[in-house]
């Protein structure tokens, strides 16, 4: 590269550049510089643009090396780009010389020279002997004559002088750093509107219109349009919109596709066509965020739920109708059979019909289809009238049924959403198999909670022995009562509550009652029982310990019910006398479990006709409301009201009040048993 200052005060560079397809971007490059060195930023697009035109066109006809000279003043610049290809120098002028010559006749080349007639405040063409070249010059205002920087040339046609009525120098530079003011629809529009303004001030045309497709199932839809829209029967120019999919459109403009108009109105749309792209990537983020929150909101909702048939029943909800215009789950039974488990859709008028189409057995029928998906576990369409598609529901490699979702009628469902859905199946999937096993669990724990508690209370009458026994969770808690009959007239009454969950709790629960029922055959005090109870729960219980509220009852001759109450380190019981009277009986002992040797007072309590006594376990005293607890005070205030009562009512009364509390659900087992003296 050479450079140097000329006489006027302005700066000349000049370089060879090879015959490469680099060359145009050296040539950019070199431009670049001297407009930053010589303070002529203003003309910076059009400079690069037409070097890029006049570079390019000589590397693919000419190919040869380029002469690329840059001379720079404080009006403007001039550029003059050379080949060493012979031939005359004509044809380097390639391209229309009037208005009427149809743009799609023109070579590359000859629409480079369009720009450059266009843009250029002057241009030209030299011959040196060696080698032949196009010159234009830019001028930030106009000049009367030629700079001396100019090369002697010959002299250009008429035409191709820039005449009064031209758009100046500047103009192209003005119409490419237009920017929208922000990322909306509204200025969107706004920047499309100002550029087909621009546009026809720049071509002459009548007017011009911006058509988008943004894949939203709304079709092209007319974004901006300026001056008279072009009509179907006339001369227009249309340049589709270089944007990605789902985005498609088209620039139309009232104007010929002659002269420099056809290329002025493709830079147009490729400049529209960045802010589109920008606005495709925009809303895809923003939906990506959506579906983000959406699948969060979604999991928490299906996690939330452990019951089967209200997980079934909330997927379609969570579908309809923001992912489709209907939805319906189906489940697999025993024999793979797939059974429908709950459906909606988005108009609640037509679900009748969507069941009765859900029904159809017919071999294209959608339960075909579905039984298709649900066998091969893989993704399946069905056409109309209920179109739309369906994914497997798999879980842990277990295929639990399908989805199927409805397509909206005005709405195709993109690849974001069709990827939605899956992650929902999944998701679904996932929380079906949760509550699924959850029940399961919760059903072993309700059989193996109820081995642990007598079938049945014993009948006898004139004596009332009732219970109400509330589980908690899916695992086995270690509350239990009982009553063994003991001999004519005698029972042991027993409420217990072994310490902690789960197995190891049920085991040492039914190690205990089993113990007791032994030694009451055996015809045991209830003193050795629990010394036996103690040892046994001392040396096998595992380090778990056990309260227990035990009573020996006896009936008299007139009826009366003598009470021998033990408590191994449990609540006290509540005495409800017929008249409503209440007051807690026993006194505290020992836990079992804990030492080798125990400490059990008795306490003998006289039940007459109408009389009760409660038993009952932590799980009632220590129910929550926030911080509060339910407390034996309340235990006792509730039961004096309840004293004309059966024993069966008063144990259903105070489950009742118990759990009525407080809208939690209850942290701990719940049992309640009532002995009542039911004498007349």
């Amino acid at each position: 590269m050479s450079a140097s200052e000329s006489p006027a005060g302005g700066l000349v560079r000049r370089v060879r550049l090879p015959n490469d397809r680099r060359t145009p971007a050296a040539a950019r490059a070199l431009v670049r510089s001297v407009l930053e060195d010589a303070g002529l930023a203003g003309l910076l697009n059009e400079a690069l643009l037409l070097t890029t035109e006049l570079s390019t066109n000589a590397v693919v006809h000419a190919n040869t090396e380029l002469d690329i000279e840059v001379s720079a003043d404080q009006t403007g610049l001039t550029v003059t780009v050379t080949d060493f290809a012979p031939g005359p120098v004509e044809q380097l002028a390639v391209g229309p010389r009037n208005e009427s010559v149809d743009i799609g006749e023109v070579a590359e080349r000859g629409r480079g020279l369009l720009l450059v007639d266009h843009f250029a405040s002057r241009w030209g063409t030299v011959h040196e002997g060696t080698g032949k070249g196009v010159w234009f010059r830019l001028e930030l205002r106009s000049a009367p004559s030629l700079a001396a920087s100019e090369p002697t040339a010959a002299v250009i046609p008429a035409s191709n002088v820039l005449e009064a009525g031209t758009p100046s120098v500047g103009a192209l530079t003005a119409l490419l750093q237009i920017n929208p003011e922000r990322q909306t629809d509204e200025a969107l529009a706004d920047f499309a509107t100002d550029l087909l303004s621009r546009l026809a001030r720049l071509t002459g045309a009548a007017g011009g219109v911006v058509r988008l497709d943004r894949g939203d199932g709304a079709g092209r839809l007319l974004l901006a349009r300026h001056g008279r829209q072009p009509r179907e029967d006339a001369d227009t120019i249309r340049v589709p919109l270089a944007v990605h999919r789902p985005y498609s459109g088209e620039l139309e403009l009232d104007a010929a596709p002659t002269g420099y108009a056809q290329p002025l109105a493709t830079i147009v749309a490729e400049r529209f066509s960045l802010h589109l792209e920008n606005d495709r990537l925009r809303r895809a983020d923003l939906r990506r965020q959506t579906w983000l929150t959406f699948l969060a909101e979604a999991s928490e909702l299906l996690a939330m739920s452990l019951d089967v048939n209200l997980t079934m029943a909330l997927i379609p909800q969570l579908v309809v109708p923001r992912l489709g215009q209907w939805c319906a789950v189906h489940t697999t039974d025993a024999w793979g059979r797939l059974q429908l488990a709950a459906a909606t859709h988005a108009d609640e008028g037509a679900l009748a019909q969507l069941h009765e189409t859900l029904a159809e057995t017919a071999p294209d029928s959608i339960l075909s289809r579905l039984e298709e998906a649900s066998r091969l576990g893989t993704q399946v369409m069905f056409g109309p009238p209920s179109e739309g598609f369906a994914v497997p529901l798999v879980a842990r490699g277990a295929r639990l049924g399908t989805l199927a979702i409805g397509k909206h009628a005005k709405h195709r469902h993109d690849a974001d959403e069709v990827a939605v859905l899956e992650d929902v199946a999944r998701r679904a999937a996932l929380a079906i198999d949760n509550a699924r096993i959850h029940d399961e669990r919760r059903k072993v724990a309700r059989t193996l909670q109820a081995s642990l508690l007598p079938p049945a209370l014993p009948h006898v009458e004139g004596v009332g022995f009732a219970a109400e026994y509330v589980p908690t969770g899916s695992e086995v808690g270690g509350d239990f009562y009982d009553v063994v009959p003991a001999g004519d007239d005698r029972w042991l009454v027993v409420v217990g509550d072994v310490s902690g969950k789960g197995v190891q709790a049920a085991t040492v629960t039914g190690l205990v009652r089993d113990v007791i029922r032994i030694l009451v055959d055996d015809g045991k005090p209830m003193t050795e029982i629990l010394c036996r109870v103690n040892k046994t729960l001392v040396q096998r219980g595992g380090g778990r310990y056990c309260t227990l509220a035990m009573a020996s009852v006896r009936r008299e001759a007139d009826g009366t019910l003598v009470v021998c109450l033990h408590l191994a380190g449990h609540d006290r019981a509540v005495l409800v006398r017929a008249d409503g009277k209440t007051s807690f009986v026993g006194e505290g002992g020992t836990a079992l479990g804990l030492l080798e040797t125990i400490s059990s007072p008795d306490t003998e309590v006289r039940l007459g006709p109408g009389d009760s006594l409660i038993f009952y376990t932590d799980g009632v005293t220590e129910r929550r409301r926030g911080r509060e607890l339910f407390g034996t005070g309340r235990l006792r205030d509730a039961a004096g009201p309840l004293a004309g009562y059966p024993a069966d009512v008063m144990a259903a009364r105070l489950r009742s009040i118990t759990i009525n509390f407080s809208v939690e659900e209850p942290r701990d087992d719940i049992a309640i048993l009532v002995l009542r003296n039911d004498a007349a």
